[in-house]
């Protein structure tokens, strides 16, 4: 669906592109249990627009923030210590060998950015609630902020167990903690009270970006298939059918209704380019519920982290651009996909306007130059989608810091070299084989291991590698069909819950190259294939480690890990935040 201008969009534009909102003033706040104090008067519109800002300031599109903490931390991405690069104190590789602590900096990244986003959400309430104006768009703004809350708030809770609350319409109520278990429930209620005031996507000027009906219902979904873990947080089993808050349901119940009423709403389709809700163009995707809404040189917090982070630093969309070479998958996730590489979500060949396939196969000789880059004029090389794997090909930089050019204008395709070793080949392997296994540390003679995830398009605009127009999901159809299934499945109705899965395993095709051939079904489904069906279709989508909770999975041993205890299951909180206030009390384990 097209994005619809509102002047609440201009007004958050213009604020974060000037920096006029100031978190770290904010932070000091929280820390002195004076949450948003001095904030009555502030300016609704200005309120609200800071409370949305947050969501893409770092929070939920940059690498080392939420998707550190989901994604580090699981099967799914793993960011090693390569030669000389990456190694940062430990820092990274300690998120996926579950050695951090209360001291680990993205663990402390991650806790301020969502407590700014609380705060904000906060003084957006108090801000809409005091104005004494006639603004007809008062009730949906104050649903909307309501709903920030909640969504900054549980995702709090779901890493830390613990998060900070101050009554937005007290201006001498002291600072609570609230904590998960009891939380989960007043979250819950606190979604379906706003449900009657807020809009429908696409009505009332909304749309992906904005908390709508529909992201309140993905919430509720969401929250509901969590809710037994966040009330036995370190238990051996979980109880996924107690009653719901409602006593007449269970909470896999509550999933299938919320669910349902998005799927069967006529809002969304699945789309049959599964790449396509990764891609820049995804303004016009029809699967986005809630999203990041990003464009270049417009939002200061827009990010191609989730694309450049894989790549190679030898590999350029443009003359001007690269790639990290950090992240990569772990083997135990490559291998997941054995048997199901024709899968259309695993991989997606380009196809440039005059009809070339960038096969990535050694058979490229050349790939056309037409493809120009916003900003700059010069040509754009597009990478394949999806799971990287082998010998990698592409174009090569001259020494005038061009692409190296057939004398007909294309761009001359290579075997590419690792940037920071010469003698050594872009060779995505599948395993990652540390010379200590339970240490994720390469020697510069290794950095290329590692299969790589393409998942999002890299976005070359203005030849910056930081910015992108791609906007990030933050609910999904796709993930929806997921949750619905699970739940079906976890109620003991596998044949609905298969049914989902073939859902979405056939509604996707794989490109013209291969005739546009759907995915295929299969015949049955039990937990272990499950949980790898969930990862087919949401991989590195920030839920990774959630779902491993749930499956009973995320304590087992893996590549560069033991076997955990279940302390790990939430995070410490930062020892900073310890140190600055009494409010909090540390973590079991930590």
């Amino acid at each position: 669906m097209k994005l619809i201008s509102f002047k609440l969009n201009r007004l958050f534009f213009i604020l974060l592109s000037m920096g006029i909102i100031s978190c770290t003033d904010l932070q000091e706040k929280v820390v002195d249990e004076v949450l948003g104090s001095e904030t009555q008067s502030a300016d609704p519109q200005s309120a609200i627009a800071a409370a949305y800002g947050q969501l893409g300031d770092g929070t939920f599109v940059d690498h080392g923030n939420v998707f550190a903490l989901q994604e580090y931390s699981t099967d799914e991405a793993i960011l090693p210590t390569r030669g000389s690069d990456w190694g940062d104190g430990g820092k990274w590789r300690a998120l996926s060998e579950f050695t951090w602590d209360a001291s680990n900096s993205q663990v402390k990244t991650v806790w301020d950015n969502l407590n700014f986003g609380i705060t904000k959400s906060l003084t957006a309430i108090s801000a809409i609630s005091n104005n004494t104006g006639t603004d007809s768009n008062k009730d949906l703004f104050l649903a909307e902020a309501k709903g920030l809350l909640a969504f900054y708030t549980y995702h709090t809770l779901d890493l830390y167990g613990q998060a900070p609350y101050r009554d937005p319409m007290d201006i001498n109520a002291k600072i609570v903690v609230r904590k998960a278990d009891v939380a989960i429930d007043e979250l819950i209620k606190e979604v379906e009270t706003i449900l009657p005031q807020l809009a429908d996507i696409g009505t009332q000027s909304t749309h992906v970006g904005r908390f709508t009906k529909q992201a309140a219902y993905a919430l509720l979904a969401d929250m509901y298939m969590n809710r037994a873990v966040f009330k036995n947080r370190y238990g051996s089993s979980f109880d996924f059918n107690e009653k719901s808050l409602d006593g007449n349901n269970t909470d896999m119940d509550k999933v299938i209704e919320y669910s349902s009423i998005l799927i069967n709403s006529g809002y969304f389709k699945l789309e049959s380019n599964f790449f396509h809700n990764f891609d820049i163009s995804n303004d016009d995707g029809t699967e986005l519920i809630f999203a990041v809404v990003q464009k270049i040189s417009t939002l200061r917090n827009s990010s191609n982290s989730f694309a450049y982070m894989p790549v190679e630093r030898s590999q350029k969309a443009s003359p001007d651009n690269r790639g990290t070479n950090a992240t990569s998958t772990t083997p135990e996730f490559y291998h997941s996909w054995d048997g199901n590489h024709d899968d259309p979500r695993f991989h997606r060949h380009y196809q440039y306007k005059d009809g070339t396939w960038f096969m990535n196969d050694g058979t490229d000789v050349s790939v056309p130059a037409t493809s120009l880059v916003d900003g700059t004029g010069k040509p754009w090389f597009h990478f394949n989608r999806g799971i990287q794997e082998g010998v990698q090909y592409g174009p090569t930089i001259l020494a005038n810091k061009n692409f190296d050019m057939t004398t007909d204008g294309r761009i001359k395709v290579h075997p590419l070299v690792m940037e920071k070793n010469t003698n050594l080949a872009v060779n995505f392997t599948q395993e990652l084989n540390f010379d200590n296994p339970m240490q994720a540390v390469l020697s510069q003679s290794q950095i290329n291991r590692g299969a790589r995830v393409f998942k999002y398009e890299f976005d070359p605009g203005n030849g910056d590698n930081s910015t992108s127009n791609v906007n990030i999901s933050l609910f999904r159809l796709g993930g929806i069909y997921t949750l619905r299934a699970e739940a079906y499945f976890r109620k003991g109705n596998t044949s609905a819950a298969l049914s989902d899965i073939n859902i979405l395993r056939t509604s996707r095709t794989r490109e013209a190259l291969y005739d546009n051939a759907p995915g295929l079904a299969i015949s049955s489904l039990d937990a272990s294939t499950l949980v790898k069906e969930i990862a087919f279709e949401t991989y590195w989508e920030l839920v990774r480690r959630k779902q491993l909770i749930r499956f009973g999975k995320f304590e087992d041993a893996r590549t560069a890990k033991q076997t955990t205890s279940p302390f790990r299951r939430v995070y410490p909180i930062p020892q900073a935040a310890i140190d600055a206030s009494n409010v909090f009390t540390q973590n079991e384990g930590y």
